[in-house]
């Protein structure tokens, strides 16, 4: 009996434990990128962005899926989901990562923080380490908005097709913007 007893309070107290973690989501976040040339205008936005982070420990999961950027002109969505992303062999982007110094983000209280995160970011099948800056402010109404600008070289994720280099660009940058309920 007082193994049981004892058995109970020990998963009490890591039940009380996880679930005093809290946590942020948001299913709305917003992808920009841009691999513009002087030949031609490639960007997309993709405003379906799913991302959650665990304050305590400052675990971020970000991930989009590739069939949801939205260009303005078809015929280039459907080249950049076919030939160059192929979205149906790899249907989402993601990151997964630490928010640094965390330990130094109040959000009880309005305020702004630059940060920076490590990780590793997946796409086209391809995971790499990265480590990505940006800002997390803490709004008024107690929302938490996060941004990010990064850059990414598309072969290291093998990116690859005839018009990197001339109408894409070899690099893509990329805009993250994301408000956490």
């Amino acid at each position: 009996m007082k193994k049981s007893l004892t058995t109970l309070f020990v998963l009490g107290i890591f039940f009380i434990h996880v679930a005093a973690q809290k946590s942020f989501s948001t299913t709305t976040a917003q992808v920009k990128f841009n691999a513009s040339t002087a030949i031609e205008n490639v960007r997309a936005v993709n405003n379906q962005g799913d991302s959650r982070w665990i304050e305590s420990n400052g675990l971020i999961i970000f991930s989009v899926l590739i069939k949801g950027f939205k260009f303005e002109n078809q015929l280039m969505e459907q080249h950049f989901n076919e030939d160059y992303l192929q979205s149906d062999q790899f249907p989402k982007a993601e990151f997964k990562g630490y928010i640094n110094d965390i330990q130094n983000i109040d959000i009880t209280k309005p305020g702004g923080y630059n940060i920076s995160a490590d990780g590793t970011m997946t796409i086209h099948g391809v995971t790499k380490k990265i480590t990505v800056t940006g800002s997390l402010t803490v709004l008024s109404s107690g929302k938490i908005m996060l941004k990010s600008d990064f850059k990414i070289k598309l072969k290291d994720y093998n990116i690859i097709g005839n018009n990197i280099g001339s109408k894409i660009a070899t690099e893509a940058s990329i805009n993250i913007n994301c408000i956490y309920e």
